[in-house]
């Protein structure tokens, strides 16, 4: 199993950038594809971005596609969310979430594909 930790989420005024981190503890990150998703208020989860276990892939909701880059060092269990010129949209809870996977080069894209869960981070861009 792997347990995941968050941080790196603040209030930001929009057009600004934040780098959310995602920290891996347990079994090896490298067994996993990673997402990241996204909650707001009253709102349903939803897919942001995710990653590859080799880190060759990445795939982005259109709405955040030009403005996150997504990116992972297995040798640190850490994987990274860069988001440049956020929005008031983009304001939500962040989730990190992980799925144990054989294929090396596969991005998942839905919540329920993704095992393990951190507890969040929350990001507020003010307009």
């Amino acid at each position: 199993q792997v347990q995941l930790d968050e941080s790196g989420g603040g209030v930001v005024q929009a057009g600004g950038s934040l780098r959310l981190s995602c920290a891996a503890s347990g079994r090896s990150f490298s067994y996993y594809g990673v997402g990241w998703f996204r909650q707001a208020p009253g709102k349903e989860r939803e897919f942001v971005a995710g990653i590859s276990r080799n880190g060759e892939s990445t795939y982005y909701a259109d709405s955040v596609n030009g403005r996150f880059t997504f990116s992972r060092d297995n040798a640190k269990n850490m994987v990274y969310l860069q988001m440049i010129i956020l929005k008031p949209e983009d304001t939500a809870v962040y989730y990190c979430a992980a799925r144990e996977t054989v294929i090396l080069n596969y991005v998942a894209g839905k919540a329920r594909d993704y095992a393990y869960w951190g507890q969040g981070t929350q990001v507020t861009v003010s307009s």
